[in-house]
């Protein structure tokens, strides 16, 4: 069933993208659009390997800095694009230069606070992003630890399958770090889709 339900969402926000891309086509300035697009392709991310994760972090990025260009204020597209730094700043194993994402992050988050101050999931983005640095450096030690684990798995009649469960390990990590991140993202963007596009077979939660 969560083999299935991965399989959904992969295949809602592939389509999600598509339509985006269309509709940005015949107009490039609705930044409701770019935004929702910025949010589809964070999630689908998730879905990568590492380096293609980051590329589609990257253009996520670009699509909702582009949104900002036509409406600077716009909340939701701050608190995306602070998901999206975080995003980046979780998969970048140096803690120095995963600290220059988190503090963007910071300041977007605190910018779509500054422009709804009474919403929660902004306000709780806010607050983890400040532990988020604490909680990258346990992250990172514990894949450390599960590489050296895989290093000294035995002879290598059995190597095929201590790659297996490294790799199945390191997925599992990975979709964790995403997990806090990439949820609330997907509720904005299937939301979003579901007023404008779609018809409405998700809950469209209020």
């Amino acid at each position: 069933m969560d083999m299935q339900s991965e399989f959904d969402r992969l295949l809602f926000f592939e389509h999600a993208r598509k339509t985006a891309e269309t509709t940005y086509a015949k107009d490039p300035l609705d930044a409701e659009n770019l935004t929702r697009w910025g949010g589809a392709l964070l999630e689908l991310s998730q879905f990568q390997n590492v380096p293609d994760s980051k590329k589609m972090i990257s253009e996520a990025i670009s699509k909702l800095e582009e949104a900002l260009l036509v409406i600077p204020n716009k909340h939701d597209t701050l608190w995306c694009l602070g998901n999206a730094y975080t995003s980046h700043a979780f998969i970048t194993p140096e803690l120095e230069e995963a600290k220059e994402y988190f503090n963007k992050a910071t300041i977007y988050f605190q910018q779509a606070v500054d422009e709804e101050p009474t919403n929660e999931l902004y306000l709780k983005s806010l607050e983890v992003a400040a532990k988020a640095p604490e909680l990258h450096t346990e992250i990172h030690k514990q894949a450390a630890a599960q590489a050296a684990m895989g290093a000294t798995a035995g002879p290598s009649s059995t190597s095929s399958t201590a790659k297996s469960a490294k790799k199945k390990k390191s997925s599992d990590l990975k979709y964790d770090i995403f997990g806090w991140v990439i949820l609330a993202v997907g509720i904005v963007a299937w939301v979003g889709f579901a007023k404008s596009h779609m018809p409405p077979s998700p809950p469209t939660p209020r």
